[in-house]
């Protein structure tokens, strides 16, 4: 088990933290950022950010066997349901706002980008404050698509979104955050797919000026989902908060791959991912990525993953990283963790008159209740409690 590791301002531990006097926002990276699929070669599986994916079951959405005829052969519904005052739109691939938040970083990003029709666009106007969500549903009927999603957030404006991925499809996507000066987004992802769907996604997160940006990712279903969070700032002041819980089952791959560039100075980060694994090859990888770029001075970040493993026959990669450029920083962290269900809390609770089920449920209820509770939206947060107490009934019956 990994212990949390402090990196005080000037010092460095080997390994996964470096202090580097060259970097680039690609590191560890086959390809730079680029929205032309050509860029990128073919991943094998060698590459750092493929070596953990089953690239068989990507149904060809990395290597253009997903589209043979160059188009997409499915399809997905998506629902917008906002306040007034939202402004939603659907455009073409020429418009300023796609892509502006960031580049496709692998194949399978810049085949979505290059394989979308019309892209949706959710816009909030400058200094509105929404006091009910937008609720954007992506429901899948089956076949590949392909699709481009952009949220974007005006000056001193406040919103929470809150998107749902249901239904079965092969669906690569890039979806954009674009948070103004003063701006205050909060994103809830919850991917509950059926179980042969695939899912492969890049976030991108641009931040303005002293705006803040809350990022829950909730992943469930799918045979294989593979996400990548990324953050950016536009200005100082800017605050990251990248919060994820998964529950992988049998069988299924679930992938969440996190890069916070800190490019701009007094800019601050958290990150928090939590998983739970039951049933045979149930793999889940979480790789955590944090660069503090030479002008980034005063960036305070920290990344903590913790993993429970329910069950025998279910494995766990965990790496985070930490690169850093510059000494004047605030403080840098990180933090790993996997391990066995915990027996004491087990007896604890069996000792006081409560079923060995029940218990088991309880402490696992408990680990990602902190995070739940951070949603802030009532209706979802008791809906992902009861969606995790039923995936877990395999396990604890």
């Amino acid at each position: 088990m990994a212990e949390a590791q402090n990196i005080p301002v000037g010092s460095t531990t080997a390994g996964s933290i470096a202090v580097a006097a060259e970097s680039t926002v690609a590191t560890r990276m086959s390809a730079p950022p680029s929205f032309d699929v050509a860029d990128f070669p073919v991943p094998h599986g060698r590459e750092e950010e493929w070596r953990f994916t089953p690239l068989e079951r990507l149904r060809g959405l990395h290597d253009g066997t997903a589209i043979p005829d160059g188009g997409a052969t499915g399809g997905i519904r998506v629902e917008v349901t906002a306040p007034a005052g939202v402004t939603q739109e659907t455009v073409g691939r020429d418009d300023a706002r796609v892509g502006k938040a960031g580049k496709p970083v692998d194949r399978v990003a810049a085949q979505a980008y290059a394989s979308f029709e019309k892209a949706s666009v959710v816009s909030v106007p400058k200094e509105t404050v929404l006091t009910e969500p937008i609720r954007i549903a992506v429901h899948g009927e089956g076949g590949t698509a392909f699709a481009h999603q952009v949220i974007e957030l005006g000056a001193f404006a406040e919103a929470l979104v809150v998107i749902d991925h249901t239904g079965d499809a092969v669906l690569a996507a890039n979806v954009d955050f674009v948070v103004g000066d003063g701006a205050k987004l909060t994103v809830v992802s919850v991917q509950d797919w059926d179980d042969k769907a695939v899912h492969v996604a890049q976030h991108n997160a641009l931040i303005g000026r002293d705006a803040s940006f809350k990022s829950v990712v909730v992943t469930f279903g799918g045979d294989l989902v593979r996400l990548h969070p990324r953050v950016e700032y536009a200005g100082p002041g800017g605050e990251a908060e990248l919060i994820g819980l998964y529950v992988t089952d049998a069988g299924q791959h679930q992938e969440h791959r996190l890069l916070v560039d800190h490019n701009q100075p007094h800019c601050k980060s958290n990150v928090v991912y939590k998983g739970a694994l039951q049933g045979d090859d149930a793999h889940a990888v979480w790789i955590g990525d944090v660069l503090i770029e030479a002008a980034a001075e005063g960036t305070d970040t920290y990344e903590l993953n913790r993993n429970l493993v329910l069950t025998d026959g279910a494995r766990v990669d965990s790496v985070p990283n930490l690169e850093i450029e510059t000494g004047e920083i605030v403080g840098a962290g990180h933090a790993s963790a996997t391990g066995r269900f915990d027996d004491e809390q087990l007896f604890y609770l069996q000792s006081r008159g409560i079923p060995e089920g029940e218990a088991r449920r309880l402490v696992v209820r408990g680990f990602f209740a902190e995070l739940i509770q951070q949603i802030g939206l009532p209706d979802v947060e008791e809906r992902l409690l009861t969606k995790i107490e039923e995936e877990l009934e395999a396990s604890t019956a």
